[in-house]
Parts: structure tokens; C-alpha cells; sequence
């Protein structure tokens, strides 16, 4: 109990860090340029924190449940692109959302039969159906946005809350966070999930079914994909071919707020903050009018610093349970 405590207050510690940082960014962008609290980069920040926090959340279960996805953007693209598609053909905006959740499940189950069922290492089957979901949007589109009419569907990027600092996008992102915090926390899948991202043999003596929850993350995580994507296509009033760039900012994300990439902790809170500082971070070099190579540079050096911190942290982990299981061995012979 002793030592369950003192990790709940070395993570409380830890985000409380994260929110000080974030905090000190927005004060120091925000002398700079005074422009950086206004309405408008306000709104700017909350739609690039909802589309980037679609892709985090799928992949925050799946790392916490030992996976990885890195083919998220080509996915949320390509379901964009099938949803304009059926909107341009004519048929109501509902079933086009239908048509590019189902796809991001189909392609999640790929991802799933590719891992679980041919033993593809997920990096190397992730970055495989990556390219070919890409190329399927290319194909379908001859590389160009696609364009429909449909005033209903456009208007759910333009519907915003609280007199215009939240967009429709950034509410449905909340609510969803609410939901897998509690199905994480709160139920037995949600301690299943934990259980095979930090023992996957553990969880089979539990009696869980490793491939099955993987297989059900993997799915998960492109269904929650597609709909960033589509809620994109709906902020932009088209489909894109080209994926979505925050792939590996939501990795970024994630990994900053404590989920770890090796498996089996962090959460949905963790994400939250991770995005809010990422998104932060990220818009305050665009308001200061850093030189975009440099902002891919600083993005990129922000990246291996969060593995670097989860690379030590899950080492300090690992250090602790054998310890742990040391002196319950030694306790059990006495």
C-alpha cells in the first residue's frame, strides 16, 4: 500500500510539473507576442489539440495495453477522403461518418491480423499499412482534395461553445476522455488492458486473452483515428489525400503525460496534459514566427526527450517490482 501511494504521488508530482511548464511557455509566448491569449490562437489551439487528441487517445490504450500504431495520420487521411467521397456523391453527411469509422475499424483489424495473426512486429505492420493507405488515398483522389456540398457536415467544424473558445471537435474530444478514463480506471477491460501491456504471461495465468485485447485496442485505435479525420475534413470543408501530420505528435503527447511506451501505465489524464502542453509548445514557436524547420528541429528534440524520460522511468519500474518480488520471496521462505 506503502508503495502504491508513493507512485500515485510521484505521478501527481509529475503532472503537476507538466502543468508549471506549460504555464511558464504561455506567459513567456504570451509577452512576446500578445496575440498568443487572443480568442482566435485560442481556438486555433483547441482544434489542433482535438485533431492531434483523437489519434492520442486511440494510441494511449494501445501503448498502455503494449502496442503501437504509427500509421494513425495515414488512416485519419484516408478516412477524410472517404467521407468526402460519400458526401460527394450525394448521400446525407451521417452516413458518410458511418463510412470512415467503419473503414478505420477495418483498418485496425488489418493492423491486428498483421501483429496477432502473422507475428509482424507492429512497428514494421503499422508503417507497412501506412504507406498503403496512403496510396489508396493518392489513387482515389489522383492526389487532390476532394470537394463536396453539403452545408450540414461543414457546419461541424464551425459549431463552437463558450463564446467561441471551443469548437464541436474539442467538446466530443472531452467527452471521450471521460469515457476511456472511466472504462480504464472503473471496469475489468480497462484492468485487462493494464495487465497485458505490463505482463502479457501474467495476464494469460489471469485467464485474459493477450491477442484479444490487442486485437480490440488495434481496432479501437483507427476507429478514433477515422473520426479525427473526419472531423478534419469537416474544420477544412474537404478531404485531404495527404495524412494527417500529427501522427507522432500524439505519440509525443502520450508518452509526455506518463503513459509509458514499453506498456502497462499512464492514462487519460496523463494524456490531456501531455497534449496541453504539446499543443503549447508547438503554437507558441508558430506565434513567435520561428522558422519552420527549426519548429520540426524543436519538435523533434522534444520527442526523444519524452522516450528518453520513458526509457529511464519504465527502468525504474522494472528495478522496483524485482525488488518487490525479492522480498516477497525472501518474506514467503522465512
Amino acid at each position: 500500500m506503502k508503495k502504491e501511494s508513493r507512485l500515485k504521488a510521484l505521478s501527481s508530482h509529475k503532472g503537476l510539473t507538466l502543468l508549471a511548464i506549460m504555464v511558464i511557455l504561455i506567459v513567456v509566448f504570451a509577452i512576446i507576442n500578445p496575440g498568443y491569449i487572443g480568442r482566435s490562437n485560442v481556438m486555433i489551439m483547441t482544434k489542433g489539440m482535438s485533431f492531434t487528441g483523437f489519434l492520442g487517445l486511440g494510441i494511449a490504450c494501445l501503448l498502455i495495453g503494449g502496442g503501437v500504431d504509427l500509421g494513425t495520420g495515414a488512416t485519419a487521411g484516408l478516412a477524410g477522403v472517404l467521407c468526402g467521397l460519400v458526401l460527394q456523391a450525394g448521400y446525407p453527411w451521417p452516413l458518410a461518418v458511418i463510412v470512415a469509422v467503419v473503414f478505420g475499424a477495418a483498418a485496425g483489424a488489418v493492423n491486428a491480423f498483421l501483429v496477432n495473426g502473422l507475428n509482424m512486429m507492429p512497428f514494421i505492420a503499422t508503417i507497412g499499412m501506412s504507406s498503403v493507405w496512403q496510396g489508396v488515398s493518392f489513387v482515389s483522389t489522383r492526389a487532390n482534395p476532394v470537394k463536396w456540398s453539403n452545408a450540414a457536415f461543414d457546419k461541424l467544424g464551425t459549431i463552437t461553445f463558450f463564446d467561441g473558445y471551443m469548437p464541436l471537435s474539442f467538446l466530443i474530444l472531452i467527452v471521450l476522455m471521460i469515457a476511456y478514463g472511466f472504462i480504464l480506471q472503473k471496469t475489468k477491460a480497462g484492468r485487462s488492458i493494464y495487465i497485458c501491456g505490463g505482463n502479457r504471461n501474467a495476464a494469460r495465468l489471469a485467464g485474459i486473452n493477450p491477442k484479444k485485447v490487442t486485437t480490440l485496442l488495434f481496432i479501437n485505435c483507427s476507429s478514433v483515428s477515422a473520426l479525427g479525420g473526419v472531423m478534419l475534413a469537416a474544420n477544412m470543408r474537404r478531404g485531404d489525400p495527404m495524412p494527417l501530420p500529427q501522427g507522432m505528435d500524439a505519440i509525443t503527447a502520450a508518452i509526455l503525460g506518463g503513459v509509458s511506451f514499453m506498456g502497462g501505465s499512464g492514462g487519460v489524464g496523463g494524456l490531456f496534459i501531455g497534449l496541453m502542453l504539446l499543443t503549447t509548445f508547438s503554437n507558441g514557436l508558430n506565434v513567435v514566427q520561428l522558422k519552420s524547420y527549426w519548429q520540426i528541429f524543436a519538435q523533434g528534440i522534444l520527442l526523444i526527450i519524452a522516450l528518453t524520460v520513458d526509457f529511464y522511468r519504465d527502468q525504474s519500474r522494472q528495478k522496483a517490482l524485482k525488488a518487490a518480488k525479492l522480498l516477497h520471496n525472501a518474506a514467503s521462505e522465512a
